[in-house]
């Protein structure tokens, strides 16, 4: 048993070292007079045919400031190198040799639009070398390739980077280069965060450049690739919308509370940061905006707009009798025609609900008192008919008293008395109460019109509140909704 297992192992020692003698017979055979100088043709006037593919397998980056895009990609090229063939059956079957490329006639092929300056490969990996001559070379290469970025859509934006390869040295009636796939080859690809690789066709150019008069062919790979935007639609698109919407509660905040120039100057402060962060991300570029650009601008426009308008209604707000006058087009069109077409309903106070009142002259028996009919300063108005306590016994004195002064109660059985004999004191009562009855409808008339003026105020806010609305909304949709990408699957 012993000796059946060392006479296995003895045979098998004995057939490597023929497969490793058989291997090196051909390499030595191969390589002998072999020249990587030459071209490997057997006519000079021969058109060598060299296929060319890529594979990518990984989507670095895309640098949108610099417009540089960085792959890492495989390179196969296929040729057929007549000398390098042989009989199999001559050399203990071997179907493949594993050639260091540094041994070989290579083609020079490069990265026409290199942007860092290494523009061949430079890790020289081993050919496969096929009995029928044909050498098959895969070596791997990061590059990184000018693109240029279009920014119109950002960050709904999709963008065309090509990778050009040609012969450096060799033109077209020396070596016919020839697509090997018609697309990018993406089995190994790892799939890119930010992008979706969504076509890469590969096409064969034949150009005749200025400098000669040997036409030159080159493969270009047209990378079509999307950007993935819901990184930009969570922490970019989403906060400038949310703070664009800001601008519309400025005129629903009251007047009074005074934070209304506040609240549009943070908005201003806050969408001039975004604009900051997105001029870091986008390249500078004076071609065209970007989407998001376009909409911090529109977005600035309006808060500007709305703080021009904030302080114009906060002067309208603040004037009063003694320094306006308010015009009767506009008692007119703010009080009477727009509230209800805005579906505003004023709220009246007791002491807007009288300004002038009258006493019915009619005799009483007894010299008894009617107290004043009380008259609506508006037929809009809905009052609940009754003066404050205070103020119902104030206008009864004065009424008692018989105070006549204009547009307030008068008493005509007490102008029948004789004052003759009234005392002093009882006269300077009388001219007292009166005094305070005519400083509380002065009073009484002053506080009318300024809440005349802070209802006018309150209007045009709720103008502008339904404006900015619909243009806040019309205006995101319109800059948001106007990528053509959005509606691709």
């Amino acid at each position: 048993m012993n000796a059946f297992i060392v006479f296995i192992l003895l045979f098998s020692f004995l057939e490597g070292c023929t497969a490793a003698d058989a291997e090196e017979r051909l390499f030595n055979k191969l390589f002998q007079g072999y020249n990587k100088l030459i071209r490997p043709v057997v006519n000079n006037s021969e058109i060598l045919r060299v296929e060319f593919g890529l594979s990518i397998s990984q989507l670095i980056n895309v640098d949108e400031k610099n417009q540089i895009m960085t792959t890492n990609v495989w390179m196969k090229h296929q040729w057929t190198d007549y000398k390098l063939r042989w009989d199999p059956a001559e050399y203990d079957g071997i179907n493949i040799l594993r050639i260091p490329s540094e041994m070989l006639w290579l083609p020079d092929i490069v990265l026409y639009n290199n942007a860092d300056g290494n523009y061949e490969v430079t890790l020289m990996t081993k050919a496969l070398v096929y009995p029928e001559g044909n050498v098959y070379w895969l070596p791997p290469a990061i590059y990184k390739s000018s693109c240029k970025i279009n920014v119109r859509y950002f960050p709904f934006d999709e963008q065309q980077c090509i990778m050009k390869f040609g012969s450096w040295t060799y033109d077209g009636y020396l070596i016919d280069l020839v697509a090997m796939d018609e697309d990018v080859d993406l089995e190994d690809y790892w799939e890119s965060g930010e992008w979706d690789i969504i076509a890469s066709p590969g096409t064969k150019h034949t150009i005749q450049y200025p400098c000669c008069k040997e036409i030159y062919t080159d493969i270009t790979f047209n990378f079509v690739i999307r950007r993935k935007p819901l990184f930009y639609t969570v922490n970019l698109i989403i906060p400038c919308v949310l703070i664009s919407f800001l601008t519309v509660l400025v005129f629903y905040l009251p007047s009074d509370c005074g934070e209304k120039i506040t609240l549009c100057i943070s908005v201003l402060l806050a969408l001039t940061v975004f604009l900051l962060l997105v001029s870091d991300i986008i390249p500078p570029t004076s071609i065209v905006i970007p989407l998001i650009g376009r909409y911090l601008l529109f977005t600035m426009v309006l808060v500007t707009v709305s703080i021009v308008i904030t302080v114009v209604v906060l002067n309208i707000h603040h004037r009063a009798p003694s320094t306006h006058t308010m015009p009767k087009w506009v008692r007119k069109v703010f009080l009477e025609t727009l509230p209800p077409l805005l579906m505003m309903k004023r709220h009246i106070s007791e002491k807007d609900c009288y300004v002038e009142v009258h006493t019915s002259t009619a005799g009483l028996p007894n010299g008894g008192i009617e107290l004043s009919d009380l008259m609506r300063r508006n037929s809009d108005y809905h009052c609940d008919g009754k003066l404050s306590e205070a103020r119902q016994r104030l206008y009864s004195i004065s009424e008692e008293l018989g105070k006549s002064d204009q547009g307030w109660p008068r008493m005509e059985p007490l102008r029948q008395k004789k004052r003759k004999g009234l005392d002093p004191r009882v006269k300077t009562a009388i001219d007292g109460v009166s005094y305070i009855a005519q400083h509380l409808k002065n009073e009484d008339e002053y506080q009318t019109i300024r809440e005349d003026w802070k209802y006018v105020a309150m209007v045009i806010d709720r103008i502008f509140l339904w404006v900015f609305l619909i243009v806040v909304i019309s205006g995101t949709c319109g800059i948001l909704l106007s990528p053509p990408t959005i509606y691709d699957g």
